[in-house]
């Protein structure tokens, strides 16, 4: 249609293109399509017709200018693309201008097209190079945001970027770590799938594996791709592919469906109503251009007659192949005459899906984008009218700097372009949900509007229908997530989403699901079984609420009361001879010195403290010196006393009572000093022990001076020792009652268990060092009470008749 300012439009009507071979013989012939016809894309040409003479009719936008358009079929083939370009560059003119200024009266004030990412690139690469602005409604390359090499591309779809940043965060916004990917073979997959990856990557997101195809390949490669899909452990699948090239993966997973696969689509494919039919890719979800409605365009487009439709060869060759019959009667032809009754509003095919318009609308947004930046440079407004001049030649540069400045809202649907001639994103979430009738429908369920702040531009707001009809999200990992309690290590040679989960080491803990490594506690904390938190440690000591400890409490006021009742016995008996011929006197300081070390062990039963750990190491280091000397008093008395009885002999004046308290005295003096030395230079004092046991803290008495803890000890052993070996000499007396021989029993009892007591002390661990120490007090104690005094006390008690002189100094 001829007008003042002409508007060009290519469009892949047909979407194969006439093979021709040539033999150089002949002039080539220019390139055609073959009868391919693509409603959709013929649907989007009508559109622009729809919007230009809507604008005419509008007295407002260009008054007094008519525009007119050119519309040429590509056949989605960039040769054809190409030798279409060059016409509507070179515009009409008959003649051919050979001066500076040449006339651009034929030439376009600008394109609208392609639908095509590559087609577009070279398209814009042509005109480009005259500042014809080319302004696409379906190329979403990426790569056409470069303004170094497109300077006069714009689109009022937006940009491949933001759709694969879509796509990332949908995948990841569902838990799909572990995805197939497919897409086609050319600029819109190659650089879609790029950006993808990208932003998977950013996201966190493997991909098992990436597979294209085109449309022209070979039947065997497309098989190929689809024994992949069939194959793969990847439940979810996003397939970057234009419309055209999907069809043909469709028709052959048609063929052997694939098990369950969760589909996620770009919007080239996944909003189109012609593959709403596959019912295996139920449940598919996907980012969709935005749902619009634009008044009239229904009625102009289902308004064709046959008259109407005769008039054009594209619309003739539509309508053949919608009713399959033909409008002209031909010889050739095996069709029907069409009847002239055939109604197009009967047809369901994309070029009569009117409902919702999404991409036909970036149609009509370029038509109205291109009609503004016409009127913003060639009209003026006056006060009371816009005057619009089309005498002036109108210069392609300014119609470039005026698109770039275009900020309308048409139908309530924003149209403009940032720096690199993209609009602002916004997507439509949408799903293929099967109705009650069976139907496969589309249904919106959120939005992705990149206009938002950062982590809000993404929303669900309806329910989705999954793979199979499954109403729970699909899960598609390598490997399940690791719980708290583990870290996650990679498998070798595989992607960072394949991986083990290995439980925490020792004393660590991981709180957080998949967590990278493990935290240690602090030092007074332990995790708990499933090492996802820290609580404190339990802390040990042998309290008095234990079993063992009240056994041990038990032995030792026993222990305590049977001195006691022994000391009662020898007072109450004090003048009968066995009690006067054993030295009442020691026996009764031993008696008393015994009951302290019995009760000196509940000492070691507690919480230590400064206090406790001070006195029981000392109490029992003094009390057992006290007993010690006591035994070796009585055991020199007794060879004092054979001594005495030897003709001559006047030895029981150098050793008498004075002498026997002395001796008792000086040697428990000894170990008070060094007692007191071992409390004034390093005292024990209480302590944590966390090395024992890594899950519980000890509390426990450190010794402070190990040489001052082991001094004690040497000399409770020597002077055990020294006594042990004097009661040896004495023990075959001639008394009929020695005492020495008790002495010798009782000092290998304490000497045996004191032996034993150092190795397990060292080896035991925790309280059950202290049970030890203590076990070593009690069984030491009794064995001198036990083998010093029971045979007295059952002699007094249960054989009075050998209570007496006679049988006391009778020798054997």
């Amino acid at each position: 249609m001829d007008g003042d300012f002409i508007i060009g439009g290519a469009f892949s009507i047909n979407y194969k293109e006439n093979t021709k071979i040539y033999n150089y013989t002949s002039m080539p012939q220019p390139p055609s399509c073959t009868r391919s016809i693509n409603s959709r894309e013929l649907q989007f040409s009508r559109a622009m017709v729809f919007a230009i003479e809507e604008i005419n009719s509008n007295t407002e936008l260009l008054p007094g200018i008519k525009l007119g358009y050119q519309i040429f079929d590509t056949c989605a083939s960039v040769p054809v693309a190409v030798h279409v370009m060059f016409q509507l560059a070179n515009g009409r003119d008959p003649v051919f201008y050979k001066g500076s200024n040449c006339s651009q009266s034929g030439v376009v004030m600008a394109v609208v097209g392609e639908s095509g990412s590559t087609p577009s690139i070279s398209m814009s690469r042509i005109i480009g190079s005259f500042d014809v602005p080319l302004v696409s409604h379906f190329a979403t390359c990426a790569c056409l945001s470069d303004k170094q090499q497109f300077p006069t591309f714009f689109r009022t779809i937006p940009s491949d970027q933001f759709q694969a940043d879509a796509l990332a965060k949908l995948v990841k916004h569902f838990g799909w770590t572990w995805i197939g990917a497919v897409r086609s073979d050319s600029d819109y997959g190659n650089n879609g799938m790029a950006s993808f990856l990208d932003a998977a990557q950013r996201e966190g997101i493997c991909v098992e594996y990436s597979v294209s195809f085109y449309r022209t390949d070979t039947r065997s490669k497309i098989q190929r791709v689809a024994d992949v899909i069939r194959r793969s452990t990847a439940t979810a699948i996003v397939a970057f592919v234009a419309s055209g090239d999907m069809k043909f993966l469709l028709e052959e997973l048609a063929r052997d469906p694939p098990p369950p696969r969760q589909w996620i689509g770009s919007e080239s494919w996944v909003t189109e109503p012609g593959y709403l039919g596959y019912s295996f890719c139920a449940g598919a979800i996907g980012v969709g251009i935005q749902q619009s409605v634009i008044p009239g365009l229904r009625e102009f487009l289902l308004d064709l007659s046959p008259s109407k439709v005769a008039s054009s060869s594209v619309l003739t060759e539509f309508w053949e192949d919608a009713f399959n019959c033909t409008l002209t009667k031909s010889v050739e032809s095996s069709k029907k005459l069409c009847e002239g009754n055939e109604d197009i509003k009967t047809l369901k095919i994309p070029y009569t899906e009117t409902s919702k318009f999404r991409v036909t609308n970036m149609v009509y947004k370029a038509v109205y984008a291109i009609a503004h930046a016409i009127h913003n440079a060639a009209c003026q407004k006056t006060n009371v009218t816009t005057q619009c001049k089309t005498e002036t030649s109108l210069k392609l540069e300014q119609v470039v700097a005026k698109l770039r400045e275009v900020n309308i809202s048409q139908n309530n649907y924003s149209v403009s372009f940032d720096a690199n001639g993209d609009p602002v994103a916004f997507y439509e979430l949408v799903n293929w949900q099967k109705s009650e009738s069976g139907v496969i429908e589309l249904v919106t369920v959120g939005y992705y509007d990149a206009s938002l702040p950062k982590g809000q531009e993404f929303h669900i707001n309806r329910r989705i229908t999954w793979m199979g009809g499954g109403k729970e999200v699909p899960v598609s990992v390598c490997s399940d997530s690791c719980p708290p309690g583990t870290l996650k290590v990679l498998q070798k040679g595989k992607p960072i989403c394949c991986y083990d989960c290995i439980p925490c080491p020792e004393g660590e803990i991981s709180n957080t699901t998949d967590s990278l490594d493990c935290v240690p506690c602090p030092t007074d904390f332990w995790p708990n079984i499933e090492r996802d938190a820290c609580f404190p440690k339990p802390v040990e000591f042998l309290s008095y609420d234990e079993v063992l400890a009240i056994i041990l409490a038990a032995f030792s006021v026993s222990g305590a009361c049977l001195a006691i009742i022994t000391a009662a016995i020898f007072f109450h008996h004090r003048t009968t001879p066995i009690v006067r011929a054993n030295n009442s006197e020691l026996s009764f300081l031993l008696l008393f010195s015994l009951t302290l070390c019995f009760l000196c062990s509940l000492t070691f039963i507690g919480a230590p403290s400064d206090w406790s750990c001070m006195l029981r190491h000392t109490a029992f280091g003094i009390t057992f010196v006290l007993c010690i000397s006591c035994v070796l008093g009585k055991t020199v008395v007794v060879l004092m006393a054979f001594k005495a009885t030897l003709p001559g002999s006047n030895v029981m004046k150098w050793f008498g009572p004075p002498q026997q308290r002395m001796t008792v005295v000086f040697f428990t003096f000894i170990q008070i000093i060094i007692c007191t030395v071992w409390l004034l230079l390093s005292p024990p004092f209480p302590m944590k022990n966390l090395s024992t046991y890594k899950e519980k803290i000890i509390l426990e008495c450190a010794l402070g001076s190990a040489v001052g803890f082991w001094a004690v000890l040497g000399y409770i052993g020597l002077l055990a020792v020294f006594c042990f070996v004097l009661a040896v000499l004495a023990r075959k007396l001639p008394d009929n009652f020695n005492e020495a021989k008790l002495i010798t029993f009782s000092m290998l009892i304490f000497c045996a268990v004191w032996l034993t007591f150092i190795p397990a002390y060292v080896s035991s661990p925790g309280k059950f060092t202290v049970a030890v120490e203590i076990f070593a007090i009690l069984a030491s104690s009794f064995g001198l009470i036990l083998c010093i005094f029971a045979p007295k006390c059952f002699i007094i008690l249960f054989q009075p008749e050998k209570n007496s002189k006679k049988y006391v100094m009778n020798k054997k």
